[in-house]
């Protein structure tokens, strides 16, 4: 029974969780795509784990705070109880780790046939068993912190994520005893945390490229790091604990240091409670049962599984293999393009400040965003930067230029959310070196978190002070402007200047506001904004106009938007949705969404720009926006979304969604009955799988090739044009010499040819096409010799050696004039 139907108040909507769990496996199901290289397949199982971490200390702890709540919530969509979904979530995860198991398995033997290995110690020869000994007495043992368990010792806290080996020791140890060191009494389970000084992945001596992770090479030593005591097995074990915090809890003092509380909360997080224990392997009944006992857990919130706990080491593997090996594992290198729309000689603030410019990431390059605020961190008649930031990377060119800016005198304004979660402690670090460079620091809303991203400059024109806005759908962080698919749009637009500048106004006051003119900015006004755009919709619908409906979005949660799109589909809107995450609408289901469509791409980029759009597709009102259709988005967070006027960059957007909807390699539908289509389920026979992605990839390089083709097309005319003048030059001083009787006996020889022949003088370091122009016995005269003279220089246009295309011509034309 699909445990999403249990208690549904609507037929058409399904729970938020479940629905994640969907987007998971299908994130794991790129790890079975043999389309995809085996080390990335890799990777993706990689991800499934460390997306399903996040998704327990998030997603699970927060229903685990709430059901222990006496009164009983209920989910809006599913009319679930908390209790309800955690026992759904649990049982669905067992089947996820069957699932990540095999398809684990799978690559890793394919892996091995290729000669990359992971080995136990079990499967080590004498030698490699000899080496491995060796180097963890050397590298590993040395920086081992071993812990007993007795009732000297209390269990101790395990850290949330952590991994540990755990020791079953024998209670019956009396003959170990007389033979090694005494050890306490009491003691039956010992715990070794991993050494965090040490590398995870130990290479060792074999064929190919064979290592053991540094856990496994600690059970294999571990009896030498307990010699007083019998082991009777060992495992690996790894605790997940809540880490759904309330950051406002405890700001209502008028003294506090909101920074300094930040740091407190993240603190606190390290210390909740568990909500998931695993193990690499089943553990005994007495262990486990110790274990749950412990950590407060029930048995059905405890996994065993074959893979590694921690499976972040995959994305190194790459880098540490030789050539031979890494060929065809990998996917093929591509780095984001710089946009042909801007040029590489020309300011990017003059160049923007002539035309908006829309930026496609990561096929096109956050390189001139960048750019443009070096050069407002150098320009004098920049007055001001403002800026929010919400997930910087660690090394970030843009955060050093907006700290230049401030060095050099600009007023620059950073807002800072702390509140991002996981990035908390990176935002903290880089909101203190702003500080420090003297930009004034503010930070989010206590009761909204600022998502929105959005930049302003201010400088003096000629004209008056002038705005030149940057509007993105993704952070300003230059890693994951690499791997997220985003738009970023920068205008000198007079009316979303000024909006920009009343937003950090509001922003500096904790304020919201709906007074905006072009700009829509939640809580107040982009569901509002919204609704009244599907209502118009359905307006059109009923009077039989030409109408539709285009949302794509990570994720889709707002119990409003997906009772007014339901009532759109009813009225007969065709509404197509591109949701890579969460969807809690259903479509499909007669008499409710028929007329919606749900689709789904998860490919080597994620999909990660809003996109917004009211009426026919070719007509349609394109907005970008930072804002999901989730409700956090819409009520709880300071969203921005805006319109894209321009009809060329228009044109561009409805491109790139045509693009991912001809998908037919990663696109999948979901269905009427909760489940998505296979992969390459849209494929017709005979065709080759359309990779939407992979396609944008492919023209960002052609587009930048088409731009260069251009450039080297216009040097080549105007070379041709110089060499033409220069022609003109020769002749005209040639056709000025006294025929005959002023030419040297050289010249003469130079110029002539015999009068059998009458052949034209075309030495061997002259271009050949100068002799397809002008054949071998052809007497040309001089009116057709000053004819053919322009074919001649456009074909010899890409020589090095532009004089010796004179000297032929002055010779010709001197040669033909002494003829007549």
């Amino acid at each position: 029974m699909d445990d999403r139907n249990a208690v549904s108040p609507s037929s058409y909507l399904q729970n938020r969780e479940l629905s994640w769990l969907d987007f998971n496996k299908r994130v794991l199901d790129q790890g079975a795509d043999e389309t995809v290289p085996l080390l990335e397949r890799l990777n993706f199982i990689s991800i499934f784990w460390s997306n399903l971490q996040e998704f327990f200390m998030v997603r699970v702890g927060s229903l685990t705070d709430l059901s222990l709540v006496k009164k009983q919530i209920l989910d809006t969509k599913s009319g679930m109880t908390p209790a309800q979904q955690l026992d759904a979530i649990y049982r669905r995860c067992f089947d996820l780790y069957t699932d990540q198991e095999t398809i684990y398995g799978s690559v890793r033997a394919q892996l091995a046939e290729r000669g990359i290995r992971r080995l136990h110690h079990k499967d080590l020869n004498d030698e490699q068993r000899s080496f491995l000994s060796k180097y963890a007495h050397d590298n590993i043992i040395p920086f081992l912190s071993p812990q007993i368990i007795n009732s000297r010792h209390p269990f101790p806290h395990l850290e949330n994520g952590a991994l540990y080996v755990v020791l079953r020791l024998d209670e019956d140890n009396t003959s170990k005893k007389a033979a090694k060191n005494h050890g306490a009494e009491g003691v039956t389970l010992g715990l070794v945390p991993m050494p965090r000084q040490c590398p995870r992945v130990i290479q060792i001596p074999g064929d190919g490229f064979q290592y053991v992770l540094l856990e496994h090479a600690i059970e294999m030593v571990v009896d030498e790091v307990f010699n007083m005591y019998s082991v009777k097995h060992t495992n690996i074990i790894c605790v997940t604990r809540n880490a759904d915090l309330d950051a406002s809890e405890g700001t209502d003092e008028s003294d506090y240091d909101y920074r300094e509380h930040m740091k407190r909360i993240l603190k606190k997080r390290t210390r909740l409670a568990p909500v998931r224990l695993e193990s690499e392997r089943k553990l005994s009944d007495t262990l486990r049962r110790h274990l749950l006992d412990r950590l407060g857990l029930k048995p059905h919130q405890a996994y065993a599984t074959c893979l590694p706990l921690n499976m972040s080491y995959t994305f190194g593997l790459a880098s540490r293999l030789p050539e031979n090996l890494r060929e065809g594992l990998v996917n093929k290198p591509f780095s984001p393009q710089w946009p042909p729309c801007l040029s590489r000689k020309e300011r990017i603030l003059d160049q923007v400040s002539k035309r908006d410019v829309l930026l496609s990431y990561p096929y096109e390059s956050m390189e001139p965003f960048v750019r443009l605020l070096q050069e407002a961190a150098a320009d004098p008649e920049v007055i001001s930067i403002k800026i929010t930031l919400y997930r910087l990377a660690s090394q970030s060119q843009l955060a050093e230029a907006l700290i230049a800016a401030a060095e050099r005198g600009k007023q620059v304004t950073a807002l800072f959310e702390l509140r991002a979660r996981f990035d908390e402690n990176n935002n903290i670090e880089w909101s203190q070196r702003f500080e420090q460079a003297g930009c004034n620091v503010i930070y989010g809303f206590r009761d909204y978190k600022v998502h929105s991203k959005i930049c302003c400059i201010t400088r003096r024109t000629k004209n008056g002070p002038q705005s030149i806005t940057q509007l993105g759908t993704g952070n300003y962080n230059e890693k994951t402007a690499r791997l997220y698919t985003d738009f970023s749009y920068i205008t000198a637009d007079a009316d979303i200047g000024r909006d920009a500048a009343e937003f950090f106004r509001n922003m500096a006051l904790e304020s919201t506001s709906n007074s905006y003119e072009v700009l829509w900015v939640a809580p107040l006004q982009i569901k509002p904004m919204i609704l009244a755009n599907i209502d118009e919709q359905m307006r059109l619908a009923e009077a039989g106009k030409p109408c539709g409906l285009f949302f794509k979005t990570n994720s889709v949660t707002d119990i409003d938007i997906m009772e007014k799109i339901e009532q759109a589909s009813r009225a007969g809107v065709p509404i197509t949705m591109f949701v890579r995450g969460i969807s809690c609408l259903v479509p499909g289901v007669a008499g409710h969404t028929e007329n919606v469509r749900v689709v789904s791409i998860v490919g080597r980029l994620l999909e990660h720009s809003r996109i917004y759009g009211f009426g026919p597709a070719d007509d349609m009102s394109i907005y970008l926006s930072s804002a999901d259709l989730m409700t956090r988005n819409m009520d709880k967070r300071i969203e921005i979304a805006w319109p894209v006027r321009d009809e060329s960059l228009r044109t561009q957007v409805i491109d790139y969604l045509n693009t991912c909807m001809a998908d037919t390699a990663k696109l999948r539908e979901l269905r009427s009955d909760r489940t998505y289509t296979p992969l390459r389920y849209f494929l017709k026979d005979g065709e080759a799988p359309f990779d939407a992605q992979a396609a944008m990839i492919e023209q960002a390089y052609d587009a930048v090739a088409s731009e260069e083709a251009r450039k080297s097309e216009k040097k080549r005319i105007k070379k041709a044009q110089k060499l033409a003048k220069e022609q003109q030059r020769a002749t005209e001083a040639a056709a000025a010499q006294t025929p005959e009787t002023t030419m040297s006996a050289q010249d003469d020889e130079a110029v002539t040819t015999s009068a059998s022949t009458a052949e034209c003088d075309v030495t061997h370091e002259e271009s050949p096409a100068i002799k397809t122009v002008v054949p071998d016995a052809i007497e040309p005269p001089l009116d057709t010799t000053l004819a053919v003279s322009q074919t001649i220089v456009g074909a010899a246009a890409d020589r090095d050696d532009p004089s010796a295309i004179v000297r032929f011509l002055a010779r010709a034309i001197v040669r033909l004039k002494k003829r007549r």
